[in-house]
């Protein structure tokens, strides 16, 4: 065969299929049946004329033949994907694609995108709310904006926001309950989101840090932070609230957080870029004011006593 005419059909079916081990999952990334997909991967072993897969029961592993041609199908691949994305933005190249979390995406984001599209009008933003994993090697994204540990192996990363809780209520309620203390006659909101950090932050924990007996129990139990928020909002009770989802709320006076002890949480807002992505211009303008506005919260820090431990 002409190695000028490389069967690219056949060769992409390889890569997928080789990136999951698994026909079935690369045939539904391909939009294909897994018999198609098959039938590429064996016109691609008669062309070569030997197994590019050993084939068992339930599973699949490259051969010696796979493992050679993998690395450079592999990088031949991305090197398309990435040319087809660069083709498929505006003219300009002022396109930039994010993901985030809904919470953090309603939240934080919004309320600051008036001033990043008055000081950028030629960037477009398109934001994409979700909690779904994404591989950014592939998606067609630019941005990721995650809660969590530093797992980013690969990527262009790095801390947007740290977190601390503290609790958060109407100044109505404020004025109600003066004191840590007087928490213990108060209606303490709760959300399911506390046990997902490591160590747990949650009503028990706080009541610990600022040495006082065990928190009440019962309140009303939300599934996500952000819920608990809107209910404090109300003025249905006090929230343990986060301080990146509150903080809008607390500048404009609907919250106040009158208690100095917070809890940090050991995981933090990051950003992640695909490798290269983050030296596009209109993506690296994009980031440094993400930044921007994560270091003009810094004055809602002071005179907070954090720990790190409870």
């Amino acid at each position: 065969m002409n190695p000028d005419n490389l069967p690219l059909t056949a060769l992409r079916a390889f890569e997928a299929a080789a990136r999951h081990l698994s026909f079935q999952s690369a045939a539904e990334e391909l939009h294909v049946t897994p018999a198609a997909l098959s039938f590429q991967i064996r016109q691609l072993e008669e062309i070569l004329g030997q197994p590019v897969f050993i084939r068992a029961h339930r599973s699949v592993s490259l051969s010696e033949a796979g493992q050679r041609l993998l690395p450079g199908v592999r990088d031949g691949m991305e090197s398309l994907r990435r040319a087809w994305r660069s083709a498929l933005r505006p003219p300009q190249g002022q396109l930039v694609n994010v993901t985030a979390g809904p919470a953090f995406t309603s939240k934080w984001l919004a309320p600051r995108l008036f001033a990043f599209a008055r000081a950028h009008p030629e960037i477009e933003l398109r934001f994409s709310a979700t909690f779904r994993l994404l591989d950014l090697r592939h998606d067609d994204m630019d941005v990721a904006i995650r809660f969590g540990p530093d797992r980013a192996e690969g990527l262009y990363s790095g801390v947007l926001l740290r977190e601390w809780l503290t609790p958060m209520m109407t100044p109505e309620l404020a004025a109600e309950f003066p004191t840590p203390e007087s928490l213990r006659h108060a209606p303490l909101l709760h959300h399911d989101e506390s046990p997902f950090m490591n160590p747990t932050i949650d009503w028990a924990g706080w009541f610990r840090a600022a040495g006082l007996d065990a928190a009440p129990s019962g309140g009303p139990q939300f599934s996500q932070a952000d819920h608990a928020l809107d209910a404090a909002i109300s003025g249905a009770g006090v929230a343990l609230g986060r301080h990146t989802l509150a903080s809008e709320a607390l500048r404009n006076g609907q919250l106040v957080a009158p208690f100095a002890v917070a809890l940090v949480a050991r995981e933090s807002y990051r950003y992640l870029c695909a490798p290269e992505a983050e030296s596009r211009t209109p993506v690296r303008t994009f980031l440094d004011w993400l930044q921007q506005e994560a270091a003009a919260m810094a004055e809602q820090e002071a005179d907070r006593d954090f720990r790190t431990k409870w």
